[in-house]
């Protein structure tokens, strides 16, 4: 076949595959409208559209992936949930909120479990109650200002808190001042019903005067050296722990060893210094446990489920009753048996068995809930930092609340011995409810020096958010609208 002809054969193919165009609808003066046009005049004046099927076109309902309980609504709620971790100001809400309820359910507990031990001694129901309110108000006084006070204002007052805390723990050990409470000298008698234990304030000055020796050693380059880290550091330590020991407190002495480990952990100590100075202090404290009778009793008290017939782990017996009494929601609130006269120290140490009997299982995992968001919280503020003074000082705090709740907690449940520390911040106490409402202030005012926080918070105030607003609208010409 010719190539002329073969051309013309592959040409009328072509053209009997393409598809015939719509037929043009006219104008409506008449004029036909073009061949490009034709289509658009006929779907113009109403001609239908293939149909297709509902849903299945782009963005329909058939389009769209089908939502699993796996991959939808966990998911989403948790990707929410973490993004509002993340916001700037979370740490500081937290802190704040975690730590005012946990307050508000101490002050209520502490007049639930003391009302019986203050009809005891011949006093109002509310006494025990009415001491700690005004001590919860002075602290709430002492949390604000710290929360108010800049960084640099802490720094300063680090060595004279330590030096007013020394002092005191001094006189604490002069007959004629000092004040012996339970085989304990560790009180200052203020007059009238009010006493002082200035070993609560020890915790407190070690932190700020520990971070503050810390950071400036940090700034200096000096931490890479073991001298620099442990002295002076690691001496002062000692010479409170001595002071307090003085004493007979060996609960307190704990909770100071915990801080100064914290503070070593924090500056980076390396592992076989810190063995070190954890193995030292675990052999004086093996020790002084080992030379008093008082304390190898209340080490064999551990793990018991009832009293021996000579009378002997009846606290911690007790404990334990008053917790398995109290079920999944409690007796009820005032509702406490072991609170008349059976338990010792209801409102003091074992004020969370005295909560588990009368608020349940619910009411306790709801105060460790608490503690767990603030010490959390803690933990991010130290973490986020780039201050080393903030860094050291929100991690000592943290390390004093919530070694200090382990160990109260911990001798409740019979998991350790009981050391005589109260519940921070729940428990009855206004030596001890002081100085920690104001380490609490003191986390607040690390959480506010964020510089993201400080911006979320300046957009806060109704003068920034108006002038914003305003910044924001464009002007547009006269006459729109």
């Amino acid at each position: 076949m010719p190539a002329d002809e073969r051309f013309a054969v592959r040409r009328d193919r072509a053209r009997a595959s393409v598809p015939r165009p719509l037929a043009a609808a006219p104008a409506p003066s008449g004029v036909p409208l073009p061949d490009g046009l034709a289509l658009r005049g006929r779907l113009a004046t109403g001609a239908r559209r293939p149909e297709t099927p509902r849903g299945s076109g782009r963005g329909g309902p058939a389009s769209r992936t089908p939502r699993t309980g796996r991959g939808g609504g966990p998911r989403r709620a948790y990707e929410r949930a973490r993004r509002a971790w993340d916001r700037p100001l979370t740490a500081y809400y937290v802190i704040l909120g975690s730590s005012l309820l946990i307050t508000v359910l101490g002050l209520v507990m502490v007049y639930s479990a003391s009302m019986i031990k203050a009809l005891d001694i011949s006093k109002p129901s509310t006494y025990f109650f009415g001491k700690q309110f005004l001590a919860a108000v002075i602290g709430g006084a002492l949390m604000l200002l710290a929360a108010r006070m800049p960084v640099k204002l802490h720094r300063a007052l680090a060595y004279p808190i330590l030096m007013v805390t020394v002092f005191l723990m001094v006189l604490v050990q002069v007959p004629g001042i000092g004040m012996s409470v339970n085989g304990n000298q560790n009180w200052l008698y203020l007059g009238g019903p009010f006493q002082l234990q200035p070993s609560e304030f020890g915790k407190l000055a070690l932190i700020l005067w520990g971070a503050d020796l810390l950071a400036r050693k940090q700034d200096k380059r000096l931490l890479t050296q073991w001298k620099h880290m442990l002295v002076p550091l690691v001496p002062v330590a000692f010479m409170l722990l001595g002071l307090i020991m003085l004493g007979g407190d060996m609960g307190t002495a704990i909770i100071l060893t915990a801080i100064l480990f914290g503070l070593l952990w924090l500056a980076g100590a390396p592992t076989r210094l810190f063995a070190g100075v954890l193995g030292a202090a675990a052999a004086i404290a093996f020790l002084l446990i080992r030379t008093s009778p008082n304390r190898m009793s209340r080490l064999a008290c551990m793990g018991v489920s009832e009293p021996d017939p000579e009378g002997g782990c009846w606290q911690a017996a007790h404990g334990i009753y008053a917790l398995a009494s109290g079920g999944w929601f409690g007796s009820g609130l005032g509702a406490s048996v072991e609170k008349w006269g059976q338990l010792p120290e209801p409102h003091t140490d074992f004020i969370f068995a005295i909560t588990g009997e009368e608020l349940g299982l619910a009411g306790t995992l709801s105060v460790l809930a608490l503690f767990a968001a603030l010490g959390y919280a803690g933990i991010r503020v130290a973490g986020r930092t780039e201050d080393p003074f903030v860094r050291f000082a929100a991690g000592g705090v943290t390390t004093w609340i919530t070694a200090q709740a382990v160990i109260n907690i911990g001798a409740v449940l019979g998991l350790l011995p009981i050391a005589g520390v109260p519940l921070p911040l729940f428990s009855y106490g206004g030596s001890a409810l002081l100085p920690t409402m104001f380490a609490v202030g003191l986390m607040i005012a690390f959480a506010r020096e964020d510089p993201a926080a400080k911006a979320a918070l300046a957009m806060r105030k109704p003068g920034v958010r108006w002038k914003t607003m305003r910044r924001r609208v464009k002007k547009r010409p006269s006459g729109e609208r």
